[in-house]
Order: C-alpha cells, then structure tokens, then sequence
C-alpha cells in the first residue's frame, strides 16, 4: 500500500479492490456505498444503484420506525422505488433472538431483492443474519450512532440463549444522517461512545494474543482503530450536544470500527474483554428473564474495570512464575465444572463441550503460555503502556458525558461483575485479559478485589 489505512479517506479504504497488506494478507469489505452527513438521507436511492437492486424489503420496530420511517418511505416514493415495509410487532426490546430472525423470514417478501435495515444493532445484525440465509445484499439506514457493528461482517446474536457472533457479512449501504442521529435519545450516544471507547482495550489484547496465543495481527488495522478512536475522543465534547461535526465523528468510527473487523475477519480489532463483561450480564439478564442496558453502554462500564485491571497488572514488573505453577497445580476440573455449571446454569454443557475442544485449561497448554509471559512480560508492559490511556482520564470523560460509571450504576450486583469476569474466559476461544490473570494465577484474587470499583 501507498499509504497507512490510518491516513486513508473512507473512499480510499474502501476501494473496490481491496488492500494488499504489509501483514501479507489481502484485505477487502463488502461495503460499496457509504454516506455520513447532513440530509444523505436522499442519498438511499443512489446507493441502490450502486449495487443494482430494485426493491428493498424496508425493516424497522416501532421506535426506528418513528425516527426515520417517514424519512425512508418519503425518499424511496419520491423515486418511484417499489418497496416492501415490515415493522417489529409490539413496544418493548427487542431481543437478537431466533425468533426476531424467524419473525423476519415469515413476513419476508421474496420479491425483494435486498433488505434494508432502518435501525442500530438488533435490526442490522438480523437483518444480516437473513440477507446470507436467502443469499441477497443488506443495507442500513442508521438511526443511532450506538454501536460498531453497522459495517461488520459478523452478527451478535443470541442463539440457544448464548451470546455468539455469526459470521455472514457486513451491508453494502450504509446512510447515516445526522438530522436522524441527533434524534436518538441521550442513552443511544453515550452507548456509541462507550462501544468506541473499548478499542483502547480491544487493541491493547490483541497485540498480546498475538504474543501469547498466537493471533494473526495486523498493526495497519490497528492502526486505522487508534486514528478512529482518536478523532472521536476529540470530538465527545459535542456529542451530547447533538453537534453535527461530533455525530459524524463518532459514527464514521464506529463504521470503521467495524470495516476494521471485516478487514481482519475476526473481531479482535474492536471487542475484548470489556465486551465480555457485557455478554455475561446479557446472559445474566437472559436467564433471570429481566432486561439489560444498552450494549455500549455496558462495554463502557467494563472499559473501566479493564482499565482498573492493567492498572493492577503494570504493578508487577517480574511475573510469579512459582505462583502460576502452583495455581495450576492446585486447579480442580471438577470444582470449574461446578463454578460453569452456577454461572452459566443450562447452557452450562455448552461450555463444557467447548472446554473438550479447545482445553483451555490443560497443564501441558498452560506451561507453554505461561514459558511465552515470562520471556516477553517487559514486551507486555510496553505494550499496556503504548495502548491504554488512565482509567482517570476515561472516567472523566464518561462523566462529562453523563454515562454510568459502575456495575452498581447499572443495578449489577458485585457478584454479578465477579461472574462475569471468571466466565468470560470459558464462553469464546478467545485470549483475553482474564485469560491471561488465569495464567498468571491472579484471576480468583482479582476478582476478590474488584469489589473496590463496582459501586
């Protein structure tokens, strides 16, 4: 490449062919057509020509459908567009559930030869899920800037009462209007920021997978993460005031956010373990059959409890190897199962399978990680160094944006939060900043000390 994806324009980034990467990989996305900006609303029927469709199956709930729905059957009308429109029966949440998607694919019209999504993250992670399944394009009005997954290739979905990431590719047409987005309510943009806040971590993990697990990397991908995330840090003052400049920002870095997934095929660039606090208290929520904050809104809450934790870690500059070994030795398979079996209750045998497969928790395994710590812990440090601001200073900025701050901001119990830190490293073959407190022999303690910053 000729230039850094973090110097690019997002029309250079997403150029037709593709990238040829310094990482030897070639990186591509589906997205053809992306407007962000005042009044691009009247920009849909141009991207349909873009990827040549003609008639857009028009999805929205009741609430997507207030924000944008006039907007989006206004402009398809005055462009003579044939349309099919379906709106989310009843008020409430909806879930990203086999039965949103069963829904979905019982109201589809067949003469449609695309969907179009008006909504944020449930419609357009369904929406997805059944554009692969009848093999069409999907594209996306957003109504929200309040989470990253709007030109990822993967859908977070709920399966078997089990968060999971499908994987089955991102819209070709993104609009994000502005005179839409400063529409959604307070909580929707503080969830925008709490998602993009994460990369610090998500980054930060990432390199140190690739150290210790041996995660493909690439630092040109990173790269376009941190420039995102920068220039939306800058702009957070006038996010709450609805500032377009500001709205703009943090969508176009939450559309990056998500190009940068699609780039690596995995979502390591944007998702660590900040993002598996929120899927344990989703889980938790699902089995107690009781609602949940907004995603981005619980991410930011474990942006800084992860923050909190390297905090920690920075603290030790030479690893108790001794430590680790004994941790391991004195690790029992059978209390583990008992430990999934209260977290995770019925999908419990899910875990364990996964366990069978991937033995996370082999002694054999665990030395031949524990051997990569001890001989590249000064590369960690710098690493944690380079990646991740204060948690103060992410705390303030939080708070200047009225965000909730803690576990108990959110009515999660410390119990609840020390839950999902000891099962977050159980539900995914993913190395995470638990995985490596395990290794170390610190997880159980520093989920004893976590009680000091959940309320």
């Amino acid at each position: 490449m000729d230039k850094h994806f973090s110097d690019m324009s997002l029309a250079e980034i997403l150029a037709p062919g593709g990238h040829d990467c310094s990482c030897g990989k070639h990186h591509s996305c589906e997205l053809k057509y992306l407007k962000v900006g005042k009044g691009v609303i009247a920009c849909l029927p141009e991207g349909m020509e873009t990827i040549g469709v003609k008639k857009p199956f028009v999805v929205m709930d009741c609430n997507t459908q207030k924000a944008a729905g006039a907007l989006v059957e206004g402009t398809l009308q005055a462009a003579g567009i044939a349309y099919t429109a379906f709106v989310f029966p009843g008020e409430g949440r909806m879930e990203p559930d086999e039965r949103a998607v069963g829904s979905l694919a019982m109201a589809f019209d067949p003469s449609c030869d695309v969907l179009l999504a008006v909504g944020s993250g449930v419609i357009n992670d369904c929406c997805k899920v059944l554009a692969k399944a009848c093999k069409l394009p999907s594209m996306v009005v957003c109504t929200a800037p309040s989470m990253d997954g709007y030109a990822s290739n993967s859908s977070s979905m709920i399966q078997n009462r089990v968060k999971v990431s499908l994987y089955n590719g991102c819209p070709q047409v993104i609009i994000a209007d502005t005179d839409i987005l400063k529409t959604a309510p307070d909580i929707m943009l503080q969830a925008g920021l709490g998602d993009m806040l994460a990369k610090y971590v998500s980054v930060c993990e990432w390199r140190i997978s690739h150290l210790v697990y041996g995660d493909p990397y690439c630092e040109e991908i990173a790269g376009l993460v941190r420039a995102s995330l920068k220039k939306i840090v800058a702009h957070a003052d006038g996010l709450m005031r609805r500032e377009d400049d500001a709205l703009a920002a943090v969508v176009e870095g939450l559309v990056l956010s998500g190009i940068s997934m699609a780039f690596a095929e995995i979502s390591r660039p944007a998702s660590g373990l900040e993002h598996y606090f929120s899927h344990l208290w989703e889980m938790q929520a699902l089995r107690g059959n009781i609602p949940s904050d907004l995603h981005g809104i619980q991410v930011g809450v474990g942006t800084l409890l992860v923050l909190w934790i390297y905090e920690n870690i920075l603290t030790t500059d030479v690893i108790d190897v001794d430590k680790a070994r004994q941790a391991m030795a004195d690790f029992s398979q059978e209390e583990w199962k008992v430990q999934a079996q209260r977290i995770f209750g019925n999908i419990a045998p899910e875990i364990l399978s996964l366990e069978e497969k991937v033995r996370k928790n082999d002694p054999a395994k665990h030395e031949k990680r524990l051997q990569i710590i001890a001989q590249k812990w000064p590369e960690i440090q710098r690493i944690i160094k380079e990646e991740l601001p204060s948690r103060e200073s992410i705390w303030q900025l939080m708070k200047s944006c009225g965000m909730p701050m803690t576990p108990a901001d959110l009515k999660l119990s410390y119990q609840d939060t020390v839950d999902a830190l000891l099962g977050s490293r159980d539900i995914r073959d993913k190395y995470l900043t638990s995985s490596l407190l395990w290794d170390l022999g610190l997880l159980e303690e520093t989920a004893e000390k976590l009680q000091a910053v959940c309320e």
